[in-house]
């Protein structure tokens, strides 16, 4: 993490005020929070719409913080305490971590898409944790905030840095690629997350191409190949850059062979060679081919690449296959939805066999913009009876994947909720041992809590 005295500090972030009789106390480690506050901390307070940090910076210090900042329109600065006076707070967290970004002799990857950053990211690091000093993004530490603290608790010991990049409008990646500076960018897929704010895949392809804003030179872009937004546009507009693509067609420099769903893993076959990694999902075999381009850029051996995958522990509720109290296996991946991911986890589920029976519990997909409700209906249509037993939805959205299943579906296999304790109990009475169930929906709607209902 961030080890640096607050003389050195002072001139990372332009400090404006003296601090001679404090500039040699050391500061390690950044917090935003006074209630997470470890000794000798640099306390960073922000200034949000309900509460103001500043007014815990003196609460910090006594909890063993060594330091901390202060925006310049804050208010008098605490008399006798080791405070740096800054423009803006915010910003100066920003090129704080700029600043020590360049002071790191690493590699620096960075992880955007639609979907699967999140598990792109995690695969990349179990792969190179096996011959590098690696960190990591955790969570889902990948905003404007989240990337600065990332970055700040970096080792200087670190050999690779594995960032993920998140956003909801234009600007944002660029301003993230540039603070990071990547040597490898990754955009895993382009799909209709962000619709709401952006307004069309266009839209979102090119604002997951800003990633290439801050890539270092001579680095590479890899990207899913087999989608025309991205595609075409590089081979228009950046015939300068040097690019690797993933995808299931044999255009692509990575793709597999076959792939073979089994009961708690997925297998793939690329080039005669057989890999496999211990999460479901077709899906999860691109996000892995993307992981196996940068550890082959970075001289991962196959041994390792193996190893890695062996131990990939996915960040929770994305494809994560627990098992309820009666014995049923459900697939929790309640962590996010769109129709891309949507469509994915269903396709997941009906390839599957050997259960009893199949349920699907889908939520509302949120952000989609006024094609929502069109979105829904899709998703219904399209899973297929003769591979589900039953639909069961939630939320005012969910209504429309019901409407949209009905299409196929006889009426009694096909429930639709706006109370989710009713829905837990219906799905208590009818789930049995050999049952397999997919929860699924974006995170506002907390799906989570079906999951673990059905596992008490």
């Amino acid at each position: 993490m961030l080890k640096k005295t607050l003389k050195q500090i002072h001139e990372m972030v332009d400090g404006l005020n003296n601090i001679t009789d404090f500039e040699s106390i050391i500061a390690a480690g950044v917090s935003i929070d006074s209630r997470n506050i470890e000794f000798n901390n640099l306390f960073i307070p922000l200034s949000g719409e309900h509460v103001d940090g500043h007014q815990y910076v003196e609460k910090a210090i006594s909890q063993g913080a060594a330091a901390s900042l202060w925006q310049k329109d804050a208010g008098e600065l605490p008399a006798g305490l080791p405070v740096i006076l800054v423009e803006n707070t915010e910003k100066a967290l920003q090129k704080l971590a700029r600043a020590y970004r360049k002071q790191l002799n690493c590699k620096v990857i960075g992880v955007t898409g639609s979907n699967g950053k999140t598990t792109t990211k995690d695969m990349i690091a179990s792969l190179l944790q096996t011959t590098y000093r690696i960190h990591k993004t955790s969570g889902n530490f990948n905003n404007h905030l989240g990337l600065p603290l990332t970055i700040l608790g970096m080792d200087e010991d670190t050999e690779v840095a594995v960032l993920e990049m998140g956003m909801s409008s234009r600007g944002e990646i660029a301003f993230l690629s540039t603070l990071a500076e990547p040597d490898l960018a990754i955009i895993t897929n382009i799909g209709e997350s962000h619709l709401l704010d952006l307004g069309s895949r266009e839209e979102i392809a090119n604002a997951k191409l800003e990633i290439v804003s801050g890539l270092k030179d001579g680095g590479t872009l890899i990207y899913q190949g087999d989608e025309p937004l991205l595609r075409d546009r590089i081979e228009r507009d950046l015939t300068n850059l040097h690019v690797v693509s993933f995808g299931r067609e044999n255009k692509n420099d990575l793709y597999p062979i076959s792939i073979t769903q089994n009961e708690n893993s997925t297998s793939f076959e690329i080039n005669g060679d057989p890999y496999t990694i211990p999460v479901l999902g077709f899906h999860n075999v691109q996000n892995a081919l993307a992981a196996m381009l940068v550890a082959k850029l970075l001289r991962v051996n196959d041994a390792n690449i193996r190893k890695g995958f062996e131990s990939v522990r996915l960040t929770n509720m994305r494809m994560e296959m627990v098992e309820g109290a009666k014995g049923e296996k459900i697939i929790n991946d309640a962590y996010n939805a769109s129709p891309t991911s949507m469509k994915a986890a269903i396709e997941l589920i009906e390839s599957l066999s050997g259960f009893q029976n199949k349920y699907l519990i889908l939520g509302d997909m949120l952000e989609l913009g006024n094609q929502e409700e069109d979105y829904h209906v899709n998703i219904g249509e399209n899973i297929q009876p003769d591979k589900i037993n039953a639909v069961f939805t939630y939320g005012s959205l969910g209504h429309f994947i019901a409407e949209g299943a009905r299409r196929s579906f006889p009426e009694e296999r096909v429930f639709s909720y706006d109370d989710k304790s009713t829905l837990i109990a219906d799905l208590k009475q009818r789930t049995s041992l050999n049952d397999l169930i997919l929860v699924k929906a974006s995170r506002g709607m907390k799906l989570e809590e079906i999951v673990q209902a059905l596992q008490n």
